[in-house]
């Protein structure tokens, strides 16, 4: 039977949760999930995963923070003038937004705190700094 290599273009089913049990994401009820194993194209504990998988084979992977979004970057809190938030905008922390890089690229962030003259902003992944679970099924290898 053929085993996932890396180069393979492959087809799976995954639900992704927290340490906890909390789900953040998943492909059932949808078109699964394909990439190219070994490409970048998904975190690396994910990839790593894949080489070795079999069709119809499910497994449960834990993957440390490093091999996921990473940990969390102190670079990526952001204090944001309160002068260039519209009046009109009641900010609350908790809140996403999405603000624009300098390519024009959005980057979306989270309200931390609301000061007199800054609104703090957190830029990380919302998953940075968090061990994640991953229950993955292999549909197919093309």
């Amino acid at each position: 039977m053929a085993q996932v290599k890396a180069g393979d273009l492959v087809k799976v089913h995954y639900t992704g949760k927290l340490t906890n049990g909390e789900q953040f994401d998943s492909s059932v009820g949808r078109e699964p999930l394909e990439f190219t194993v070994g490409a970048g194209q998904m975190i690396k504990g994910f990839d790593d995963a894949m080489p070795g998988m079999t069709i119809g084979q499910k497994k449960t992977v834990n993957i440390p923070a490093a091999d996921a979004y990473g940990e969390k970057n102190d670079d990526a809190i952001i204090e944001f003038p309160k002068e260039n938030v519209p009046a009109d905008m009641k900010l609350e922390p908790g809140m996403q937004l999405t603000l624009s890089n300098q390519q024009g690229q959005p980057v979306p962030v989270v309200v931390v705190d609301v000061k007199d003259d800054v609104v703090i902003l957190d830029a990380n992944h919302f998953l940075a700094g968090k061990e994640l679970v991953f229950d993955i099924e292999l549909v197919e290898i093309a």
